[in-house]
Formats: C-alpha cells, sequence, structure tokens
C-alpha cells in the first residue's frame, strides 16, 4: 500500500482478522470502496466491524449517525473518524 499511514495498517489487519477474509491487509487500498465494487462488505460485516472497532478503539459507529456512510466509504474515511473519536 502506498502512503498508509500506522493506523490504516492497524485497522486494515483488524478488518481482514475480524472478517476473516482471504486478502492480506496490505492489499486493501486506502481509497478504495468498502462495500460494493470495493472489498464487497455488506450490512453484517459493517456490524462486525462496528464491535471490533468499539472493543480495539473505544469508538461506537452508530448506524442512526448521518455520516455513517461517509465513516464506511474507505479504510482512509473510517481511520479519520477512528482518529478523531477514538478513546483508546
Amino acid at each position: 500500500m502506498a502512503d498508509v499511514t500506522p493506523l490504516e495498517s492497524e485497522v486494515a489487519g483488524l478488518i481482514v482478522e475480524t472478517l476473516d477474509l482471504k486478502i492480506e491487509p496490505a492489499h486493501i487500498e486506502p481509497e478504495a470502496p468498502l462495500f460494493g465494487a470495493g472489498l464487497g462488505l455488506d450490512s453484517i460485516d459493517a456490524l462486525e466491524m462496528s464491535l471490533a472497532i468499539s472493543r480495539a478503539y473505544g469508538y461506537r459507529l452508530r448506524s442512526d449517525d448521518p455520516q455513517i456512510t461517509e465513516t464506511f466509504s474507505s479504510l482512509r474515511a473510517l481511520c479519520s473518524a477512528i482518529a478523531r473519536c477514538r478513546t483508546k
């Protein structure tokens, strides 16, 4: 991955481990979509990721958050939200 922050590498690893993806964390492009044409994740994956992020970083992602679609749009967007809102 080019221009990846340490947090992005860490969260990519968390995503791969949590969702048991058959991909190396380094192959998740920071700006690529996580859902649909990107990694192909779905709403169940979002729920599992939310729980793992809450445990790891103390950041509770809520489905009623008006920014949730933007937050989950890419690894970089997700990490930006985690960096702003984390408690751990």
